[in-house]
Parts: structure tokens; sequence; C-alpha cells
């Protein structure tokens, strides 16, 4: 069954990614090594706390007239 996240907010891209994560059974540390992301910044990421570049990102979606939809589809 798909998981899915919209995301209108930095504080929805964090739920979505926190989702996915644990979704997929890793940790914040496992996640950061795999993508480089330094673990604490993926902390704040998750928390909520999302950096002005992530929001603008957002804004720019919706200016467009899109809405940002994160979908876990699962492995196979």
């Amino acid at each position: 069954m798909a998981r899915r996240w919209i995301v209108r907010s930095g504080q929805d891209f964090g739920r979505a990614i926190a989702g996915l994560r644990e979704v997929e059974g890793l940790t914040q540390a496992e996640l950061a090594a795999t993508t480089g992301i330094e673990r604490t910044y993926l902390a704040r990421l998750e928390a909520g706390h999302a950096t002005q570049m992530v929001e603008r990102l957002i804004e720019a979606v919706r200016a467009l007239g899109a809405e940002m939809i994160v979908v876990h589809r699962g492995h196979g």
C-alpha cells in the first residue's frame, strides 16, 4: 500500500522525510550516511525547521499552481 504526504510547507516536507525514512526502516544516521547530509541537519528538517531554500522551492511549486506530493510505493 502506498503512503502519501502532501507537502505545503517546510514542516510537511520534514514529516514526509521522517515518514519515508521510518517506512524504509532507516535511522537518521543511516539516511545521513547514505545521502551525505549531516545527521543534525536531517534531524532539524524532520522536526520542521526547514531551510529558507526548502521553503522557497515549495513556494515556487505552489506559485506555479502545482501541488507537491511525496508517495512511497515500496520495493518491487
